[in-house]
Order: C-alpha cells, then structure tokens, then sequence
C-alpha cells in the first residue's frame, strides 16, 4: 500500500478555511458556517474546537503569533552576535517577507484586520510580541531611537505592501535597506 501523507486535523483545516475566507472575500464572509463549509466539516465539527466565532479568530491570532515569533526567532538565531543584533534580525525578516512571501504577509494582515474588526482584544498576543521585540531593540546597544526607527521603517514598508500603497522595485528595496542598515553603523 503506498504511504500516504496525514490527514490535515480538523483544527488545522478550519483555521485554514478562516484565512482563505477573511483574505480572499473579506472580513464580512467569515462566519462559523462559511468556515465549516469552507474546511468540509460539520458545523458540530467546527464547533467542537472553536465555540464562537471569537474562539476561532483567537485561534487564528494565536496561530500567527506563533508563526512569526518563529520566523523572527530563526531569523534572530542567524544573525551574528553583536550590536544591534536585534535590529539586524528586524530588517533581515522584513527584507527577506518583502521579498519571497508577500502571499504570507497579505494573509497574516487579513487576520488582524479580521481579529481588529470584531474583537480588537484579540490583539493582545501580536502586541506583546511586538512589545518584546521593542524591548529587546532597546537593549540593543544602538543609539536611543535607532532600533525603533527600523522598527517603524519595517512595519511601514510591510503595512504599504499589504494594502498595495507602495510596492518598492528590486533598487528601491535595495536603498530602503542600505539605508537601514546605515542606522546600525556605530556613530
């Protein structure tokens, strides 16, 4: 008999479905019986992991949380010690999401739309990741702002790809990032 491969869990297939739902017809379509119907579930199957449709958009949060605090925690892990790791760290992971997973990047602002639009407390978990990273660029031994300014830079470059405001070209990217990592030069 030929191996095949697992079964994706119903937990995973409806956070799946969610995500399609929030990102390819807007917040307004995502309801516990499009998301049902979307993974191929009963709605009792749905119902069974996410009781509201606020558990199923903390789920979703939760899972995105966890995604990029991985991708930023293997990105970090990669770069050299030193100072102003951290904020190397922030630009490598934005240069690198701006560059190869743009599919990613819209889905992931699709769930925070989706979470601010009808339950903006469910925020919380991406505010402590970004509270921490803040954090960690102030003990990054830069220069006081310098760390922060990237972090603005950062998420401004990723909020104008997401929402097709300004998409850079390969030179424009390419000077945003000289440009930052000129932040990170000792004075």
């Amino acid at each position: 008999m030929p191996d095949r491969p697992p079964e994706t869990d119903t937990r995973t297939r409806v956070l799946d479905a969610a995500e399609r739902i929030v990102q390819q017809q807007g917040v307004p379509a995502l309801t516990l019986a499009a998301a049902a119907r979307e993974a191929g579930v009963s709605k009792g199957g749905l119902l069974y992991h996410f009781a509201s449709k606020e558990a199923l958009l903390r789920g979703m949060i939760e899972r995105l949380t966890d995604n990029i605090r991985g991708q930023f925690e293997a990105t970090l892990a990669s770069v050299p010690e030193g100072t102003g790791r951290v904020a190397r760290a922030v630009i490598a992971w934005q240069f690198a999401t701006e560059c190869h997973e743009a599919e990613d990047a819209e889905r992931s602002a699709a769930i925070l739309l989706a979470a601010h639009h009808h339950f903006p407390e469910l925020l919380e978990p991406v505010r402590l990741f970004t509270d921490d990273i803040r954090a960690r660029l102030r003990a990054d031994g830069l220069k006081p702002g310098r760390g922060l300014a990237v972090m603005a830079a950062c998420d401004g470059l990723f909020m104008n790809h997401v929402f097709g405001m300004y998409r850079p070209d390969a030179a424009d990217l390419a000077a945003l990032h000289e440009t930052l990592l000129s932040l990170l030069e000792p004075a």
